[in-house]
């Protein structure tokens, strides 16, 4: 389902309206063939209700505490799960030296158990880009150039989806901090308005840091360390990358689900 949701941003005085589309979910006893769904969609509706008179504090607590809210509903249930995604967009510096707004995805979820344990996650999926290091080498090999020519390669877009835990109470992880150790992991950030000279110089700066789409998802992990040190080792870090490829049918990914403690080991 989508609604309208007001984020409150505790840094500045406003609030940000996020068009949010939600998947929710809840388990079925055995001795049950279907979910009360309706139930679901009057639970939502109450809670915009509110939130229009109250603004909530963070998309992932918003899931959280409507997950919990789904268990009340449900009676039979023992699990809930939301899952929610929003368009959402960021002040950035064009090339040109201008200024815009970029779009990226906020994603956010939550798991309630029967027990009272809940999870939440916040996270981002950005656009970037890749330059390939791979057919970097052979042109290298091929063409004579020196150690410190740049040969051409074939560039990749990248998508990439970063969510990290958010402890109970804990305001540290912000959404657009996320986003930009997203968007430096990659061989070079993507803008939606270019000049030619400014095309020029994203390929140029791209292809003197040649990337894997392996080096996004360990260069993101190193970054998440330096920048949460205080937060404890269960906290549990998905990282997932994707790259268009350009020469290829297929596309390049890979992944990493795990804690920040082993991460720190």
């Amino acid at each position: 389902m989508k609604k309208l949701v007001n984020i409150k941003r505790p840094d500045k005085d406003k609030t940000i309206p996020l068009v949010v589309k939600m998947d929710l979910f809840v388990d079925l006893p055995a001795s049950q063939k279907g979910s009360h769904m309706s139930r679901n969609l009057e639970l939502v509706s109450e809670i915009i209700d509110m939130n229009i008179q109250k603004p909530v504090s963070d998309l992932e607590t918003f899931c959280s505490e409507t997950a919990m809210l789904l268990l009340k509903k449900h009676d039979y249930a023992t699990y809930s799960e939301i899952k929610a995604e929003a368009d959402y967009f960021q002040d950035r510096i064009y090339p040109s030296g201008k200024k815009g707004l970029e779009p990226y995805k906020l994603v956010a979820e939550a798991r309630a158990e029967k027990t009272g344990m809940v999870k939440k996650l916040i996270g981002v999926k950005v656009i970037g880009m890749t330059a390939c290091p791979c057919a970097m080498e052979v042109i290298r090999k091929i063409g004579n150039y020196g150690k410190n020519d740049l040969p051409p390669t074939h560039n990749q877009r990248n998508i990439t989806t970063l969510m990290i835990e958010v402890p109970s109470e804990n305001k540290s992880v912000d959404a657009n901090d996320l986003i930009d150790i997203a968007e430096k992991s990659f061989s070079s950030p993507t803008f939606g308005i270019l000049k030619r000279k400014e095309e020029g110089e994203i390929v140029f700066n791209a292809h003197k840091n040649p990337k894997f789409v392996e080096d996004v998802v360990r260069d993101i992990l190193g970054a998440i360390l330096k920048k949460y040190k205080k937060l404890p080792d269960d906290v549990l870090v998905v990282v997932k990358s994707e790259s268009e490829e350009s020469i290829h049918k297929h596309n390049a990914f890979a992944e990493r689900i795990t804690t920040l403690g082993e991460l720190r080991k």
